[in-house]
């Protein structure tokens, strides 16, 4: 079959390659599947640089998030067991990790569902309490993990502000949903969010951008708002002030969701059962911005990590347009 494997960290770009492997033998507990579309994460591009928290002996496969099909013909939604990631033809995952793909989603929507929208429900719900009503601040609104929280603030009756950099995500921003779009490019973030709530602030924010736009988060949160992180996608991790925390009432929420593989795992089985039902509703759709072939893989892998991408950017193994 074919896989792309990084023999050496590095950009993706640079240092992906397309071999001839055999297929991954399952282990105990696990079963091989035929990957029908793959989704690219953030992750995937940190993983090819060597800086993600998990470390892969090389060489390793990319690919953390696919839509398969078992050896009995059910489609379903899948973490491939590393090093054997889904940017190749076959995976190998974990038989009791396996969820159903919603039939109201094609492949390619169905590998997008998992990571971002299950991180959105639990730093959104579980983890910032975000009730109707109030004002969601999302940064990276037309990125993948960012336009899952805004179609999930917006299916939880919140007023959404969107921050985005240049014209062509914030005509994406807009077209999710976005009650407020602010370019971070042109605008002045803190102001348009100030204006837009006749001087509260945003009630909950969600991060995965870190560094500048963490630090315009706290001057822009709400009294008594909670402030997301979720990742640090624009490069630097923030070192916030504890004491500016304190004295403006708001808090710092850490959302790993992984973690909750670990320690509650029947909580992403729930938590998929909504998103089926969300699904169904037509109240979330990835938004899906390309879907390319196999061959391609390497090239749009370094597109997510330069991002200049929005929304998904999936790998249909077959070429298929699923």
């Amino acid at each position: 079959m074919q896989a792309w494997r990084v023999h050496e960290n590095g950009e993706p770009g640079e240092v992906m390659r397309l071999d001839e492997v055999d297929r991954p033998e399952p282990g105990p507990g696990q079963v091989l599947l035929r990957v029908r579309a793959a989704n690219i994460n953030f992750p995937d591009a940190l993983l090819c640089r060597g800086q993600y928290q998990i470390r892969p002996p090389l060489p390793f496969t990319p690919g953390v998030e696919i839509c398969g099909e078992t050896e009995d013909g059910r489609r379903v939604i899948a973490n491939p067991a590393l090093p054997h990631g889904g940017l190749a033809e076959y995976v190998v995952a974990d038989e009791t990790a396996l969820l159903p793909a919603p039939e109201a989603l094609d492949d390619a929507e169905a590998a997008a569902l998992h990571i971002g929208y299950q991180t959105g429900v639990f730093g959104l719900h579980r983890r910032a309490h975000l009730q109707a009503g109030e004002t969601l601040l999302v940064h990276a609104a037309a990125g993948g993990v960012g336009s899952a929280a805004v179609q999930l603030g917006k299916a939880a009756g919140a007023r959404v502000i969107g921050v985005v950099g240049g014209a062509e995500k914030a005509a994406v921003a807009r077209e999710l949903g976005c009650d407020l779009v602010i370019d971070r490019r042109t605008d002045d973030i803190v102001a348009a969010v100030k204006e837009a709530t006749a001087g509260r602030g945003a009630d909950v924010i969600y991060d995965p951008v870190g560094g500048d736009a963490y630090a315009k988060s706290a001057k822009c949160v709400a009294f008594e708002g909670r402030i997301v992180i979720v990742g640090f996608a624009g490069g630097s991790v923030p070192a916030p002030a504890l004491n500016h925390a304190l004295v403006k009432n708001y808090s710092i929420v850490g959302l790993h969701w992984g973690l909750y593989a670990q320690k509650d795992p029947d909580s992403i089985a729930r938590c998929h059962q909504q998103l089926t039902r969300l699904a169904a509703e037509g109240a979330i759709k990835p938004l899906i911005s390309e879907r390319v072939p196999l061959k391609d893989a390497a090239a749009a892998v370094q597109r997510v990590a330069d991002g200049t991408t929005t929304g998904r950017v999936v790998v249909l193994p077959d070429g298929a347009a699923r």
